[in-house]
């Protein structure tokens, strides 16, 4: 079969690293649980949010970086590849686990503090330890906040074929991923969850945004040149998010809700998060589309030092995600015994970004180091001097 798919030019986009990193900040702020500051983030003014970018960006890059080795090694090798890449996370997801609930038992004990075990969907390790923690290795069992990665798994998990048929047939692939997107939707397709319900993030819909992100990447944002420079889609794109912030406002108070339509209103909220609702994914596509028309790969502005920090959150994704999880608990925790004041949710807040902050630039100066330093030429040694001179 002929390669169809376009891959992307050489050369880092930064783009991807600042995006990336301010979907880590937006995560870690959404969350604490009542703090002001996460207004800040974009789930308050529109269908979409921090998950949305998160799962796009993770698809985009997970194409371009091992898509150029599967053309050159074969199909075994980029998989094998990507599968040590799941690994990864996957150690990463333990690892996390492990240390979330046990500072959530902690706490729990220390401050006579039961009703965080319920809060935070803990209590059946109280009941049924062994069974519960097999469950959590096996993705089954998560506490609140620990759904993204396990998302992240089962689809870069299944990703290898998925990519070498994308190399070949790009917009074919892409019309099955919408397909199984609606199937999923219609059918009510979704991971059992233990001990009762189903995964939050629903993979039988969410892949559709990984899956876009990867075809965006290998030629989908040419194909689409002449929509995403359209003056129709300026006007139409900018009307829906318009409307998809007076949905979303709607829903957040009450008052405001009462202007609107019940049958308007109850279209759009709750927003239907799990299942990926249609609306939440054209939003999305809008707000991707913009931001390719109006941020240029080569924008200057990704070179200025006030966005070093994100840019270096997105560098270092997976360390500053997991650290970004614990610290929510943590800032959480500390809200509580603060009772809540917003110099509290301030302070939490900024000294949470911070810490990911350092965590981002500590990964980057430390993967520095494990590169092999570059061999010093030796010196040629001077002539000896001739007698007399």
């Amino acid at each position: 079969m002929d390669i169809k798919a376009t891959l992307p030019e050489k050369g880092r986009d930064l783009r991807l690293d600042f995006f990336r990193g301010i979907a880590n900040w937006w995560i870690f702020l959404d969350h604490i649980p009542h703090n002001v500051i996460n207004w800040a983030t974009p789930r308050n003014y529109g269908f979409s949010d921090a998950a949305d970018l998160f799962v796009f960006i993770s698809g985009y890059t997970a194409s371009f970086v091992y898509a150029k080795l599967m053309l050159d090694r074969g199909f075994i090798v980029g998989s094998t590849r990507l599968w040590k890449r799941v690994w990864q996370l996957y150690v990463a997801h333990v690892l996390l686990f492990v240390i979330y609930i046990a500072a959530i038992g902690w706490v729990a004990l220390r401050y006579n503090d039961p009703d965080i075990i319920n809060e935070f969907n803990v209590a059946g390790l109280v009941d049924n330890p062994i069974q519960t923690l097999t469950q959590g290795l096996l993705l089954r069992f998560k506490p609140v906040n620990l759904d993204v990665l396990p998302l992240y798994i089962v689809l870069m998990g299944f990703f290898p074929p998925v990519l070498w048929l994308m190399l070949r047939k790009p917009d074919l692939v892409m019309l099955a991923s919408l397909a199984l997107y609606f199937a999923a939707r219609q059918f009510g397709w979704n991971f059992q969850a233990y001990p009762q319900g189903s995964w939050y993030f629903d993979p039988y819909t969410w892949q559709l945004l990984f899956v876009f992100g990867a075809w965006f990447a290998l030629g989908g944002a040419r194909e689409s040149q002449s929509v995403i420079n359209s003056r129709w889609l300026l006007i139409a794109g900018t009307v829906y998010l318009i409307f998809a912030l007076a949905m979303t406002m709607a829903g957040r108070f009450e008052p405001f809700g009462d202007l609107f339509p019940r049958w308007l209103y109850d279209a759009f909220n709750p927003n239907d998060k799990t299942f990926l609702a249609p609306y939440r994914v054209l939003h999305f596509v809008v707000i991707a589309f913009f931001v390719t028309r109006f941020v240029k790969k080569d924008w200057a502005g990704l070179e200025w030092k006030i966005f070093d920090p994100l840019i270096k959150c997105g560098q270092q994704s997976l360390q500053v995600f997991c650290v970004g999880i614990f610290l929510s608990f943590v800032a959480h925790f500390v809200l509580l015994l603060s009772y809540g004041s917003f110099w509290a949710q301030l302070g939490v807040s900024l000294g949470g970004i911070a810490i990911l902050t350092g965590v981002a630039y500590y990964g980057n100066w430390s993967k520095k180091q494990d590169k092999p330093s570059r061999p010093v030429a030796p010196v040629a040694a001077k002539p000896a001097a001739a007698p007399g001179s």
